[in-house]
């Protein structure tokens, strides 16, 4: 009787516990979700500022070919007086609008935080020119600052003195520039600044009155002070939008032809940009303009970060310096007068 051999049988078990996703599954929907914000800054945003830099490396019309001409158009501009006579006229105007704007904003924002009654209805105002179209803005003050027929020489003229011709002078045009701009922002500036004032706390000022500080005390050695983070905020904002302004000359002289006024005394960087590009077709000359303006913005921005800003710790640090070598100076008078008046006593025991 032959035995049977019995084969080993091999059981498969099917795991049936489903593989966890990968971390990037988990993220897709997250991902889809904020892919189209990223797509429309890669087309408008990302690359706009891309091509500018290459064309600003190129002679372009807009429409023909390229040429590749290198730096020469940043050697160009660097030579170029119209260039350099558009950054002066920037900065006279942006000094003439951005300090007293802010200084104005600042004796504002104080007004509006002591300030019982009407409260909110003084920030609505202040605040409705920032929101109110600059064209239209421009229109008014440019019939304000009429030569023949403006609402200023008038002014003039009814209190004996002679009338100016604003858009016609060159200081002129930049204080009827400047004027618009002031007028526009220093609301905007003005809330900024009272939402600054009102996270300071109210025992600091107490302890002030308390100590007998006067009110022009307490605003400078404790208003200002602890609002410097929002001073620059305020400055640093203030220098890109002054550097950029374009719109107020622009509808102010609407001639194409003489797009800053005469003798171009109210023409812009950003003037001078667009009558380069869109009216002379020099779109490469144009991007080396845009981007002249762009390390100037950082320049001054840099600036004021270390004026208004710097290091908090080392700004404490020179303080403190600073006052120990008082105590010490202090304090070695005091040795000094002590000893001689010893030595004037054992002199008079003598």
């Amino acid at each position: 009787m032959t035995a049977t051999k019995t084969l080993p049988v091999t059981v498969r078990t099917t795991d049936t516990t489903a593989k966890p996703p990968g971390k990037y599954r988990q993220a897709f929907p997250q991902y889809a979700a904020v892919a189209p914000f990223f797509i429309l800054f890669a087309i408008f945003g990302a690359f706009p500022v891309l091509f500018s830099i290459w064309i600003s490396f190129h002679d372009w019309d807009g429409i023909g070919s390229m040429t590749w001409v290198g730096l020469q158009q940043y050697s160009y501009l660097l030579g170029d007086p119209k260039f350099w006579q558009a950054i002066g006229n920037t900065l006279i105007i942006w000094v003439l609008s951005t300090v007293p704007m802010l200084l104005l904003a600042l004796v504002i924002a104080n007004a509006l935080h002591n300030a019982t009654r009407f409260r909110s209805f003084y920030r609505i105002a202040y605040f409705i020119p920032n929101v109110t179209s600059v064209v239209a803005v421009t229109l008014v003050f440019g019939s304000i600052f009429s030569n023949n027929f403006g609402l200023l020489n008038a002014f003039l003229q009814s209190v004996g003195l002679g009338k100016v011709e604003w858009l016609t002078q060159p200081w002129g045009i930049k204080i009827a520039i400047a004027t618009i701009v002031t007028w526009r922002w220093v609301g905007y500036n003005a809330i900024i600044f009272l939402a600054g004032l009102q996270a300071i706390s109210a025992d600091v000022y107490e302890a002030a009155k308390v100590d007998g500080a006067s009110s022009r005390q307490v605003f400078w050695r404790i208003t200002v002070p602890m609002l410097r983070p929002v001073i620059l905020f305020t400055a640093v904002t203030s220098t890109i939008g002054g550097l950029q302004i374009f719109t107020e000359s622009r509808v102010l002289f609407g001639d194409t032809n003489n797009i800053g006024g005469p003798g171009n005394a109210g023409m812009t960087i950003v003037s001078y940009l667009y009558q380069s590009a869109f009216i002379n077709n020099q779109f490469g000359y144009g991007a080396a303009i845009g981007w002249a303006l762009f390390i100037l913005i950082v320049l001054f921005s840099i600036i004021n970060w270390r004026l208004i800003g710097g290091r908090d710790n080392e700004r404490i640090a020179r303080r403190a310096a600073r006052r120990a070598e008082r105590n010490i100076a202090a304090q070695k008078a005091a040795q000094q007068e002590e000893a001689q008046q010893t030595t004037k006593e054992a002199a008079d025991v003598h």
